[in-house]
């Protein structure tokens, strides 16, 4: 993958986010077009943009962490199925249809917890697989799912923004904000999805301040929420994950606000290990627990939280930092990338149609059923 340095942009606030976490990148002279990622691995020192010219490429960048957050994912993914088919040497429509399948199989292993990726993709399937019937030749699928994919990432940008108008009503004024990992303009298109409501919290005059918890042992918090919060202008302390209980303790939380990888029907959510940790303490201190995310993010599929595939990650993850073992060598580690925090313990699930609230089996659907505005 080519990389390009970038220095950070200053000036004007635009509409997503004063930095471009994916970008497509058309063919220009001998340059190929490619999916042009922010490389979140080398945040906050770094700002270099790497190119994915196929789908393969779009893969390892997603195994690597170096683009994360579901809604990313998702929107990384649909771009990873339409360079699979403009990269194509099928002969024939059906002939695409199978090497689809194959590239979106490879790219949904990447990251199995995410449900936003699977979605892009099996989006992108049906696209290609009507198309196919319809008697369209390989370049018109090409294009097709460049399309879909581009209309994907627009429409994130443009969901974030609602879900963060509805969340923004329920975050106190005047209060301290804890929130884990990272969900801003990093994690989606741009916005983001629980600091998008933070974001917009902030945006309508509200003054608020916001612990940041590290989030080990990726460091997702500290390397990159902390950036955001900087970059946003918006108050933040950075807080080792350890500290949340005798913040929450002395009176010093009112708000624990989170995104989701993926929300089962009952409201039961998955999201980066340690945010369960984070649910139970905070109804131990009657502190209001919400979730942000996309409607896309809900697997209808699934009853609970037990149906949701945990990705365990490479253990060196946890027994090196910044490369340096900071564990005896041998020493035996896990990784469960993400954990599952329990609907009872969720006061609401912040989405781009309304906030769902217990009982959410039915709340949840009936977002499905409101009409878009």
């Amino acid at each position: 993958m080519a990389t390009q340095d970038l220095s950070f942009r200053t000036g004007a606030q635009v509409e997503s986010s004063p930095f471009n976490t994916l970008e497509w990148r058309p063919a220009s002279g001998e340059q190929p077009e490619a999916l042009l990622l922010l490389d979140q691995l080398l945040l906050p020192h770094k700002i270099v943009m790497i190119a994915c010219p196929d789908y393969q490429a779009v893969g390892r960048a997603i195994s690597t962490m170096q683009v994360r957050g579901a809604p990313a994912l998702g929107v990384a993914g649909a771009y990873g199925m339409a360079l699979a088919a403009r990269k194509s040497g099928a002969a024939t429509p059906q002939e695409l249809l199978a090497e689809l399948a194959l590239a979106g199989k490879h790219l949904f292993e990447t990251r199995p917890t995410a449900v936003n990726l699977g979605w892009a993709i099996n989006r992108s399937q049906q696209l290609a697989g009507r198309l196919a019937a319809e008697g369209r030749s390989v370049p018109e699928i090409g294009d097709a799912l460049l399309d879909l994919a581009q209309q994907i990432h627009a429409e994130d940008i443009k969901i974030n923004r609602r879900m963060g108008a509805f969340g923004a009503e329920v975050v106190p004024e005047g209060g301290n904000v804890l929130t884990h990992c990272n969900t801003g303009s990093l994690a989606t298109a741009g916005f983001g999805t629980a600091l998008g409501v933070i974001r917009a919290a902030h945006e309508a005059g509200k003054k608020i301040h916001v612990w940041v918890g590290e989030t080990r042992p990726y460091l997702q918090g500290a390397r990159l929420t902390a950036w955001e919060l900087q970059q946003l202008n918006i108050p933040y302390t950075l807080i080792t994950d350890n500290m949340a209980g005798h913040l929450m303790q002395r009176g010093r939380v009112q708000f624990v606000i989170t995104g989701a990888d993926r929300i089962a029907a009952n409201g039961d959510t998955a999201n980066k290990i340690g945010t369960y940790s984070l649910a139970v303490l905070a109804q131990a201190h009657n502190i209001p627990f919400y979730i942000a995310a996309p409607l896309s993010t809900v697997d209808l599929t699934i009853p609970d939280g037990s149906y949701i595939p945990i990705e365990e990650r490479n253990v060196a993850e946890v027994t090196t930092f910044g490369g340096v073992r900071i564990a005896p060598e041998g020493a035996h580690a896990l990784h469960p990338a993400f954990d599952v925090t329990p609907s009872r313990l969720i006061a609401g699930i912040i989405t781009e149609r309304g906030i769902a609230r217990p009982p959410f089996e039915s709340s949840i659907k009936a977002l499905f059923e409101v009409e878009e505005a």
